[in-house]
């Protein structure tokens, strides 16, 4: 064979392999609470999402996703597909949300893609260090970078300083969510790559998070939203840990409605306490809602333009956020804690090609899961150990009962090595949201608790008795045993993922206080 058609010949090998490989659209949002979909069972029943919900029509719908505990730590997760004790040289300096990693000891798995023939872009909202690793890990960004640009970090909405492709940054006037969108419309109808090979595009909008402003077009969504009152909104809460008696972040207004306490933090869109309709709990839902239906219209144009460029077959989707958002539940109104109405969102898979439409995957799922995945759909070995585990059998056969535990681990600011010294003074290891660090361990039913502070109690809930996670099954000697087991996997999960701290974790208190 000469030269020439040689050359032809690994041309048209290369292309139709490029053809068989996935595209992966990867829609990433933020402080997104599951009960905001209307295709979850526990979403409030006011709450239309049609575009979210034909997605899960048309793929997989898992119950049970913990993806991270807070904003920062939970897309260095993602990116390197291990805890926040794995997450070597991620640290968080200088004014918040500043933070640094070296690239060399802290790797990104899109670098890894791209040396395997995968055009990488990101679009949205940058939130894991100054360097944003464009012409490394990825081949095309269009970026909001918080922690570059701390000035411009309350800018969530409106007036974001972006930068393309690592280069200087241009103030952006628009609706944030409707630009994402737009950009990645764009990208996906064949700007800035190459048509031939398969591509990775991961949307990472900054919606919902606070201040949780909707739209325009949809301030006069949901005009008679009401919610109801967590039982336990207000402290005391009994069976829980010392730190939850000191959570008090509602106030029972003149009208009898949990109002929000007043907020450090102050916003250009309105007041950090009272909100666009108001201070009380129906008013400051309905605000969060209002501001997922431009997240819903978004994923309909994604799914329209894969169609209309004749992508869809071939691609990916999966939707889910960086962790949930509590209303009340337990006296919250944040993330962090290790309950799942803080921390659970939503996860949703599609290729209809590949896999089934209309399931449900009863079997829980984490962050560390994500990355394993992605690998194993595009077909390309791991590049490191991680900790995480692949989930594609669960994509394509949802209803099966293989048991399988996930783990939850939430250090505060701290990554990596740092972790293995447990802070010993209350107010570091309760540094954000006021919730000390912990490990949990959620089986597909059952969910183990372990605040790190010395003579804690430990918790444990059956989430299908017990799906508010108010009676804690470990101060009931009855459930001994199970508890015992609980403690056992977790530590085991630890050790497992290399976690320094695990032969440092202080004494439990739950002997003492069991009945």
């Amino acid at each position: 064979m000469n030269r020439s058609l040689l050359t032809l010949s690994i041309f048209l090998a290369s292309l139709a392999h490029a053809k068989t490989k996935p595209n992966i659209l990867f829609i990433y949002t933020d402080d997104h609470s599951h009960r905001t979909v209307s295709c979850y069972p526990e979403a409030y029943p006011w709450v239309k999402t049609p575009n979210i919900d034909a997605l899960a029509a048309n793929g997989v719908r898992f119950a049970s996703a913990y993806v991270g505990t807070w904003c920062m730590p939970s897309r260095a997760t993602l990116l390197t597909g291990h805890h926040q004790h794995g997450v070597e040289s991620m640290r968080m300096v200088g004014k918040y949300p500043g933070s640094e990693y070296d690239p060399d000891k802290c790797p990104f798995w899109p670098k890894v893609f791209r040396e395997h023939g995968y055009q990488t872009a990101q679009v949205g909202k940058w939130h894991t260090g100054t360097d944003t690793g464009a012409g490394r890990d990825w081949d095309y960004q269009k970026v909001w970078n918080r922690p570059r640009y701390p000035e411009n970090a309350g800018n969530y909405y409106k007036d974001q300083l972006i930068e393309t492709n690592g280069g200087k940054p241009v103030m952006t006037n628009g609706y944030s969510t409707d630009n994402y969108t737009r950009w990645a419309v764009d990208y996906l109808k064949g700007e800035q790559r190459d048509p031939k090979k398969p591509w990775y595009l991961w949307v990472c909008y900054g919606a919902v998070h606070g201040p949780f402003t909707p739209a325009k077009r949809h301030l006069e969504a949901y005009p008679s939203a009401k919610v109801p009152i967590p039982d336990d909104i207000y402290p005391p809460r009994p069976g829980k840990p010392a730190f939850m008696q000191e959570i008090a972040r509602w106030y029972k207004g003149d009208d009898g409605l949990p109002h929000q306490k007043g907020s450090r933090r102050a916003t250009g869109q309105q007041s950090p306490s009272r909100g666009i309709h108001g201070s009380d709990l129906n008013s400051w839902v309905r605000q969060y809602q209002q501001g997922v239906l431009a997240l819903d219209e978004s994923v309909g144009k994604l799914i329209r333009t894969l169609k209309e460029t004749g992508q869809y077959e071939n691609t990916l989707i999966v939707f889910t956020a960086d962790q949930g958002f509590a209303w009340g539940q337990h006296g919250f109104r944040s993330k962090v804690a290790a309950y799942d109405a803080n921390i659970r969102c939503p996860f949703i898979v599609s290729m209809p090609s590949q896999l089934p439409s209309g399931k449900t995957c009863a079997s829980p799922v984490s962050g560390v899961d994500i990355a394993p995945t992605f690998f194993s759909f595009a077909g390309i070995d791991l590049p490191w150990e991680m900790h995480g585990r692949d989930l594609t059998t669960f994509f394509k056969k949802p209803e099966q009962t293989r048991k399988r535990s996930v783990l939850t681990v939430f250090t505060g600011r701290t990554y990596g090595s740092d972790t293995n010294a447990i802070p010993t003074d209350l107010k570091e290891l309760r540094k954000v949201a006021q919730v000390p660090w912990y490990a949990s361990l959620h089986d597909g039913r059952f969910k183990y608790v372990r605040t790190f502070e010395k003579d804690e109690i430990e918790e444990l809930y059956d989430l299908q008795k017990d799906p508010e996670e108010l009676t804690n099954l470990a101060l009931l000697k009855k459930h001994g045993h199970r508890l015992v087991k609980m403690r056992g996997q977790t530590i085991a999960e630890l050790r497992r993922t290399k976690a320094g701290f695990v032969d440092d974790l202080p004494p439990t208190g739950t002997d003492k206080r069991a009945r």
